[in-house]
Formats: C-alpha cells, structure tokens, sequence
C-alpha cells in the first residue's frame, strides 16, 4: 500500500511538472509601523505590468523571468512608496518591507477594527481551504478551523459544538434557515448537505453566545453567505467520490448561479467491516438569482433540489475487539437488503429595498418540503468466539465459540414534511447605531409513520426470554401527523464607541417564539461587547451572555408510551417545554507576528447552564429523544487557538479544548441487588446516578490544520488535517444503571492531499487552442485515514453464554485514496 502511494505521488509531481530557467518567485509582507500587515497594497515590478496586491495579512507573492536585474515597487495610498532593486542569483527570495505613513488622515483604529473580531460570529476565507482533504464534500469540514467544534464520523457532514448534539445547530444561507432530513440514522446514508462550497463567498461561525438576529438553537450558528457573480466563472470536479460542476454569470442588471453536484460512497464504504453491496447515490441541484428591478430594488431567488438514494446489501460482517487478555470476534452473516430514499426540494424568494444609504429592507418568502422512506428487512446469525492471541497460523486465531444467536431487523419508516414561511428584515446605520430587526411567520407539516421492530435469539431463546409468548426485543409504531404555527420576531442595536483608551462594541437583543403547538413564548435577552485597546500589543477582548432557548422542532416531542405487551408508540408531548440554557462566554485574541508573518493566538472560555432538557441518546447520526423534559445540565470549559501563517501566504491552524459536560436525569434510579454464594438476595438498596456524562461530551479535542508547498515552485501544494479527540460515552441500551458508564476510544484520523495546479499563461501544457478558455487546472492526491486509525462509531450488543452482554465496536472506515481533477474556467 505504501509502494503503491509513493508510485501515485511521484507521478502526480513529475508527470505534469514544468520549469522555466530563468523564473524566479518573490514573495513577502508589507507592513506598516505598528507591524501590521497592510492590506490591498500594490506590489509590482517597475515599467511593466506584472504585479499583484497583498491579501489581508499583507503578503504577497510574484514570480517572473528576470535576466539581469528587476525594481520592485510598493505603494498604497496614504504611504510612502518603496522601491527595490534586485539581481538575482537564487531562484526563491524573501522581500518583507514596512511602508511609512505619510497621511495622518489613516486612523489605525478604523483599519485595526477591520480586521479585528468585535463579537462571537468569527468567518473565514472557504477558498483558502478549497483543497483541504474532505471525505464527506461538505463545507462542514471547514468548521474543525474553529475552536470549539469536533466532528468523529467521517462520513457524516454533521457536528457537535462544546458538548452540544447536531439538532442544536442553526444553520443559515443568505439569511434564511435551511435543514436536513429527519429519519437519517447513519452517515452512510446522509449524502450531501445543503450548502454547495462552489457558490459559497463567506463563512461566519459562532460557537455560543450569538446575537439575536440569529435563531433558537443552544449551541451554534453557521452563517453563510453565497456569492453575486461580477462576471462568468465556472469549474468542473471530477474524483472517485462523485463530481460537480458549477457555472455562474452576470450582466448590467442579472445574475445566475447553478451548481451540480453527485456524490458515490460506495468507494469509501468498501473499507467498512461489513461487506456486501453498498449502493448509495446523491445527486443535487442548486441555483441562486438576482435581478436589479431599479436602482433601489433588487430580487433574488435560491433553489435547490436534492434526492439521496441509499440502497445495501449485507453479505457479512467480521470484527475483532477486546483486550489482549480478552480478544474476541464477532462473525456475521446476513440475508434481506435495505433500501432508503430522500428527496428535499427548497426554494427562498427575496425582495430588498434599500431607500437610503443607511436603511435596508428585505422581504422573504420561502418553502421546504422532505419526502423520506426508510426501509429495510435484515436478517442476521451471528457467532461470538474467543480469539487465540498466539496462533501463528492466521487460520487458527479463532477459538471457542462464546454465543450464537440471530437477529431480524425490519422497518417501514415514511415521513413527510413541508415547512413554509414570510418573513421580513430590516436594518439601520445612523452615527455609531446600528439597528436590525425581523419578523418571521412560518407553517409547518409533519406527517410521521414509524413501523419498526427488532427481533433477537441467544443460543436459541428470544429475547427478552419468557415462558408464555415470544416477545420482540424491540418495536415502535407511530402515526402522527402535525400541523402547526410558529411566529419569531427580533430586534438588536450595536454601538461603537472610540475612545483614547481603545474601541468599545456593545450590542444588545430581544429575541421572542411562540409555538402553537405548545403555546409557549419564549423571551430570550442577549448582550455582548467588545473591547479593542490601544495598547502597544495587539489585544482584542470580548464577553457575550444571554438566554436561549431550544425550540422543539418535531424529534424532540416524540414521547413513548409502552404498554402491558411491550409495544413502544409514539405520542406527541404537548406539554413539552423548550429546553433553556444560559451562556457565558468570555475570550480574547492576540495578534502578533513570529518569523516575520502574521499569527492570532485567540482562548474563550465558557459556560453553559441547562434546564428543561429534554434527554437523548446517540446511535450512529440517530438521535433518540425521551420526549419529555427530564433532566438539567451543565457545560464548561476553554479553548485554544493558534491560527497563522506557518509557510509564508498560507494559513494554518492548531486547536486544543478541555471541556466538562454533565447531565441529571431527574427522578432516576434502580435498584442494586447483593447475592450470596447461593444466589440468594441478602441486600438491596435503591441508586440514583446523580450527574453523568452527557452523550457528546468530549473532555478533549485536539486538531490541526497544515498547509505548505515546494519553495521554488509553490504550484505544488499540500494540505495535511489531523484530530485527537476523546472518545464519546456509552452505556448498555435501555439501562439507566450503565447510562454513560463507558467512554469509546479516542478518535484520531490523519487525512493529507497534494496538488499541483497548472494556470493559463504560465505553464505551457495550457497554450494548446483547444484549452484556451481553461483558466486553471488542479491535479489532486487525498489519503483519508493516512495512518489507518479504527476509530469507533457506535456498539452493537450481543450477549455471551454466560449473560454477559458485550459492546461489539461499529468501526468507521480505514486508509482509502482518492483522486480529484478541478478544473476552472474563464
């Protein structure tokens, strides 16, 4: 595997490689008095036209022909103007220069605080990241750069954000809220998100402790917002995951963007432990507009369809697990299929009205409809066998059988639901005021059928065992159906305030819901400031608090009910609460420079204080609600970032979080029995398990990010992605004694990429006639799971011949490659 990897790599750098003699690469900062990168300075070689600008952290970076000697020039408005002359002898120079002020109209408060963040919601560049190795192909893999956020299942777009599950994070594009499919269980299922990285502009995240402009949710926004193509632009991907292919345009007054995107796991799924046929395929389209109606008015348009059709297979399963003391395999082999469809379709109309300068209007109205069917009927006969640790003869490690058994697992799930809204925003800027508000009215439809049922045998007894009937391990049955009116309104004011002693930002909110269903209102007050000193280092400051509120939505209000025969149904809760949490976050970012580049060090520490929760456990993706308000909850603790430039012009990044993340089941106990050596009862005593581990706490979490590149020839890149992430707690199904009692292995996963680009007019594999409207092209090399970690999904139960139940680990995938051809049009 090894040899084969150095084949593909070698080929990747040689076969396409091209270098000119005579070219040499510049590259460097600009920077101003105060060692500060500026931004947006020309830099360029004199009486020519080549040339280019620095970016935001003032680096630049040129390469030309040069013979003999060459003048570089650096200028900017408001600076002085520097020039440089070279005769070059080395093939790669390092210029960083610092351009005096001359203007003393440049108020270093108004450029610090355009680079400076003055609340929770951090963004980054998505372009920077456009070759970050990604298993999954959703934006969501960019979120690992912020500090708080960790993700543990590669084949899953979802993520958890300081101890929170997936259902507690909002996620917006263009200011209007999009979701996901409800009856998903397993990331092999999930296919692609909403988001098309290919249209995205911006991203901004917040980890807690956001504005109220943005929904009720308790652990995270993600904001995002799509581009308004200036002209035409379009790529095309191609890669043994799937493909895309994304054209956009634009005019005096219209523009377009349509985006296409497939996607196949079955490549991926081959690493698993259980084998068969894996038939999963995702498809989606997507497509934003925008018209100028007049000078004042303009109308946009977002729509997006998408089906993700999963179809498998089992044929068997095989999986080591234990100690070496105690090594055993589970060996199964399966009959039946299972077959899954999900078709969702959005579409947002938007009508903005801008009669002043300082005064926006927008008008919103949008529909989501979700079509899901989950079905499947499969049949398993498993054998539990020790494992001989010290054959020598592969054929001879399996031992003693330790349990046989069976199982059927059978499901006919459908779901529909339609979610339709009008909404309208508003925004004024006067002075040093900046006012938002919003009001949103919205109808939602869900119609829920669940018939699912698992039946088990141990050593030929069902399970539960009973004299009289054979009972069914597990069953649940539902039909409901829910209509309902949900109203939110908003309103939030930000004051800057510029003093001697530095830049102050408060802002201050109001959010408010109210749900028909439950007919609760919700008020949820949020404040938060900021604080920019002018001092000698660089500091920014923050703190934010405020009440918010997890709405229900429809998971969370499912209620079981269990009758005299075992059947579990479903109900509707009415009397369910939003579940409550009050946040602290305090944080702090340094900026400085080392080595000459550009580095933000940033540590916030938070704390989150939770009642009326409503209880869950998590299976794969699945999460599964009590239905009730049955517990209260608490979260602390801080995180570390160091983000930069560690290679000249790229960013890297490193993350490191502590947290602690308890819950309280309130009213819960069981009770504990003492036995003889007779076996009989001589104590019992009644248990309450008082604060256990919540289902997503992760004591630590380390990741990093690394980017870097051949110094004579930066056209060849690598992008290197590693997390170490404590695992996850688990316990026996369906026992409150062993709720969280065991903690899974740490997660850890080492995925690497390298490219090389070819661009039009600089390499000559791009000067043939038929490539002329080819802009770039990206040769791209990924290594998922590089050190073949076995990271844990979830267990899978099977009992012994002694009544011992063992957790049998659901391995994620191993070590696969992956190739992708980009190419970007002009």
């Amino acid at each position: 595997m090894k040899f084969r990897l150095l084949i593909l790599i070698s080929f990747l750098f040689l076969v396409v490689g091209t270098f000119a003699q005579n070219r040499v690469r510049i590259y460097g900062y600009v920077i101003d008095m105060d060692n500060r990168g500026i931004e947006m300075a020309n830099v360029y070689f004199e009486n020519t036209t080549t040339g280019t600008v620095t970016n935001q952290n003032g680096y630049y970076d040129l390469t030309a022909e040069i013979k003999d000697s060459v003048t570089i020039v650096y200028s900017l408005l408001g600076y002085q103007t520097i020039k440089h002359t070279l005769h070059p002898k080395q093939k790669v120079i390092q210029i960083s220069v610092e351009l005096p002020t001359v203007s003393k109209q440049i108020k270093d408060l108004e450029v610090v605080a355009q680079r400076r963040q003055t609340s929770t919601l951090d963004y980054i560049d998505p372009s920077k990241y456009r070759l970050m190795p990604n298993a999954a192909g959703g934006i969501e893999s960019l979120l690992i750069t912020f500090a708080g956020v960790s993700q543990t299942n590669e084949l899953s777009s979802q993520y958890n954000v300081r101890g929170g599950n997936f259902d507690e994070n909002i996620v917006y594009v263009n200011g209007i809220e999009v979701y996901r499919p409800l009856l998903i269980r397993a990331g092999q299922q999930e296919g692609l998100s909403f988001i098309n990285p290919d249209m995205v502009k911006s991203v901004g995240f917040s980890a807690g402790g956001f504005d109220a402009m943005y929904g009720d949710k308790m652990s995270s926004v993600l904001d995002i917002q799509y581009k308004k193509p200036l002209g035409f632009e379009s790529s095309v991907s191609l890669g043994l995951l799937g493909a895309s292919a994304y054209a956009a345009t634009a005019g005096k007054r219209f523009s377009q963007m349509h985006g296409v995107r497939y996607k196949t796991s079955e490549y991926l799924l081959g690493t698993l432990d259980t084998k068969g046929e894996y038939s999963p395929s995702f498809i989606d389209y997507q497509t934003y507009l925008t018209y100028q109606l007049a000078p004042k008015w303009e109308l946009t348009f977002l729509g997006n369809f998408s089906q993700n059709s999963y179809q498998f297979i089992p044929v068997e399963r095989k999986t080591d697990f234990g100690t070496y003391q105690t090594a055993r395999n589970l060996t199964i082999y399966y009959e039946g299929q299972e077959k899954d469809l999900f078709r969702t379709s959005f579409g947002a109309l938007t009508l903005n009205y801008k009669p002043k300068d300082k005064l926006k209007l927008s008008l919103l109205a949008s529909a989501f409809h979700t079509n899901e069917n989950e079905t499947y009927d499969i049949l398993g006969e498993y054998i539990l066998s020790e494992v001989k640790m010290d054959a020598k003869n592969p054929g001879d490690k399996i031992g003693a059988s330790l349990g046989i058994g069976k199982y059927h697992e059978h499901a006919r799930n459908r779901l529909k639901a339609t979610v339709a809204n009008l909404s309208h925003l508003g925004e004024y800027q006067v002075n040093n005021n900046k006012l938002k508000w919003g009001v949103n009215f919205q109808f939602e439809y869900i119609s829920d059928k669940i018939s699912e049922w698992e039946w088990r045998d141990s050593a030929g007894y069902s399970l539960p065992f009973s004299n009289e009937r054979v009972d069914l391990f597990y069953n649940m049955k539902a039909n409901s159906k829910l209509p309902s009116f949900r109203t939110t309104a908003f309103v939030q004011d930000t004051y800057k305030w510029n003093s001697e002693a530095g830049m102050l930002t408060l802002t201050g909110g109001l959010r408010t819901n109210f749900w028909t269903f439950n007919k609760e209102l919700l008020v949820s007050p949020r404040f938060s400031m900021s604080f920019i000193p002018h001092w000698e280092k660089d500091f920014a400051f923050r703190f934010a608090t405020g009440v918010y509120y997890q709405a229900p939505f429809y998971k969370e209000i499912r209620d079981t009910l269990t009758d005299a025969s075992g059947n579990v149904n479903i109900v509707l809760n009415e009397n369910i609460k939003a579940q409550r949490s009050l946040h602290f976050v305090f944080g702090g970012d340094h900026y400085f420079r080392a080595w000459g580049r550009p580095f933000k060090f940033t540590a916030e520490a938070y704390l989150k204080l939770a009642d009326r929760v409503v209880s869950y456990s998590v299976d794969n993706v699945r999460i599964r609600y009590s239905g009730e308000n049955d517990a209260k909850a608490y979260t602390a603790g801080i995180d570390f970032k160091l983000f930069g430039e560690l290679v000249p012009g790229t960013d890297s990044w490193i993350n490191f979080s502590l947290m602690d993340s308890k819950e309280d089941l309130l009213n819960d106990s069981y009770i504990k029995n003492e036995y003889d050596e007779n076996g009989e009862l001589t104590a019992s005593e009644t248990v309450y398990p008082g604060w256990v581990p919540r289902p997503n706490e992760q004591r630590y979490t380390f990741s990093m990010m690394f980017q870097d590149y051949l110094p004579n020839n930066p056209k060849y890149k690598m992008q290197l992605k590693f997390i170490w992430s404590d695992g996850l707690p688990f316990g026996a199904p369906r026992n409150i004694a062993y709720r969280a009692a065991f903690r899974a292995p740490a997660y850890r996963r080492v995925d690497i990429g390298a490219s090389r680009v070819l661009v039009s007019g600089t390499d000559k594999w791009l000067d043939r006639t038929w490539l002329k409207h080819v802009k770039n092209i990206w040769f791209n090399l990924e290594v998922f799971n590089l050190l073949s970690f076995n990271n844990v999904n979830s267990y899978y139960w099977v009992t012994d011949i002694y009544g011992t139940q063992l957790a049998t680990p659901n391995y994620l995938t191993g070590r696969q490659l992956n190739f992708k051809l980009i190419v970007d049009f002009k």
